[in-house]
């Protein structure tokens, strides 16, 4: 009786574990918005974060939730302007109750998963007690205990241990809710004067700006300061087109100081990159290149040098939240350009591959073929956030191909360790940037997964 017994509590344990696993997601959809809802867990703490899925990237709630199991929130088909930072407003302008059908989500999921794990256990009962032989009636008694303690140990789970998530879930109102920040500030006026016949323009980081070649003819202190170049994809875009180009990338910008807010360099103040594109009302089509700086690549290169090896535990944490909390802000970036009046064609520009498939001449910088394959990886993750976000919102991509091209190879497109800007882009490489570029833009644009509206508010 007691091995009998203890074979029910694993049988029953097994497909509850298995249940998690192979239940389907609940999908709760709010104003065009789509959320699948699952459980993540059992975990051994009595109180941590659920999970948000943003562009592929796990990101834990700052909301806690009580017991072994929480929810795990996916964010899909994310519209931009009345998009999911409201998760969303009614017509008459009261909040929708998203918190009451994302609780609806939670107990949906719970009666399926317990469903599914008594589904489970009935079959392997059931051939167990084929195999054993055993008189329909103790199998009909066996299966019976077995569902009775299935269903029990989920009711434990889900209504008693974690009786509280529906009351959190139903707290929720919006995106930030979930991943604790404030909602964000209204982008300054622009500050110079209008661009006048400016067809496309510019935003990003030093890649963009095309820090390390030669500079800008009667630069400002700000294209000093930003160390714009004359050898930037942009010139050469201009020339391709036949169309000005206004370049408001700079040397260092992450999103957050760069393309959403100012950010001070060498004394002199460059106004958010946002906010300035706007002095370009003619403009069908932008381009952007950013992240690397989000994601502290440079370090993570420094580090991965200095280091006996590179792709550490320490090394992937440290890039996983930085590389989350990317995702959030670039969330946040894709719903302004959404928003630009006139809805110009928006291209993302994805990050080139410095090192190729040789590595040899970097061995004396510190950099093995096997670092360099981690931070090929690391490379590879962050465009594949930019390229699924681009999606999400309806922009195009562009992957300039260095293909061949490494720094190890006799025509490297990047600059060497020892060369000013180190592992970017040469006057070669922009333009090689830039033909991928143009590609991008002659090619039909992507179907939008959501209406481009106005932010609310």
């Amino acid at each position: 009786m007691a091995a009998r017994a203890l074979g029910l509590v694993i049988v029953s344990v097994f497909s509850t574990w298995l249940a998690i696993r192979l239940t389907p997601p609940q999908h709760v959809s709010v104003g065009g918005q789509t959320v699948r809802l699952s459980v993540t867990g059992p975990w051994a703490d009595w109180t941590g974060p659920g999970t948000l899925v943003l562009f592929g990237q796990d990101i834990p709630t700052a909301v806690a939730f009580h017991g072994p199991l929480r929810p795990r929130l996916t964010l899909t088909e994310i519209r931009f302007g009345r998009e999911l930072d409201e998760l969303v407003r009614e017509p008459d302008g009261s909040i929708a109750e998203v918190g009451r059908r994302l609780a609806e989500g939670w107990f949906r999921y719970a009666l399926w998963q317990s469903v599914v794990a008594a589904g489970i256990a009935l079959v392997i009962l059931l051939t167990v007690a084929v195999l054993r032989r055993l008189s329909v009636r103790s199998a009909a008694a066996v299966a019976c205990a077995g569902m009775l303690l299935v269903g029990g140990l989920n009711a434990t789970g889900y209504l008693v241990l974690a009786n509280d998530t529906p009351r959190v879930l139903r707290s929720v109102e919006s995106l930030e809710d979930l991943v604790g920040r404030a909602p964000p500030a209204r982008l300054p006026p622009p500050e110079g004067p209008v661009a006048q016949d400016v067809r496309l323009v510019v935003l990003g980081d030093s890649t963009a700006a095309g820090s390390g070649n030669g500079p800008l003819e009667d630069a400002t202190a700000e294209d000093r300061a930003c160390r714009r170049s004359s050898d930037a994809f942009s010139e050469y875009i201009e020339r391709l087109r036949d169309r000005r180009v206004l370049n408001l990338a700079c040397a260092g910008a992450t999103i957050r100081e760069g393309l959403l807010g100012a950010r001070t360099v060498g004394g002199t103040t460059v106004p958010p990159q946002l906010s300035e594109l706007r002095r370009a009302p003619e403009a069908s089509a932008v381009t952007v290149s950013i992240g690397a700086n989000d994601v502290r690549w440079a370090a993570l290169t420094r580090l991965c040098t200095t280091q006996p090896r590179c792709g550490d535990r320490a090394t992937d944490t440290f890039f996983d939240a930085q590389l989350a909390r990317f995702s959030l802000d670039y969330r946040e970036l894709l719903r302004h350009l959404a928003a630009i009046p006139g809805s110009p064609r928006v291209v993302v520009t994805e990050y080139y591959d410095p090192f190729g498939e040789r590595a040899d001449c970097l061995r004396e910088e510190g950099i093995t073929t096997d670092k360099a394959r981690v931070l090929r990886s690391y490379l590879t993750e962050l465009n594949t956030v930019l390229r699924e976000g681009a999606e999400a919102a309806g922009f195009s991509t562009a992957r300039p191909d260095f293909t061949g091209h490494g720094l190890c190879s006799s025509q490297p497109y990047v600059r060497g360790p020892a060369e000013q800007a180190p592992l970017h882009p040469t006057a070669t490489g922009q333009l090689a940037i830039a033909l991928a570029v143009q590609r991008a833009l002659l090619e039909p644009p992507p179907a939008l997964t959501g209406t481009r509206m106005p932010l609310s508010g």
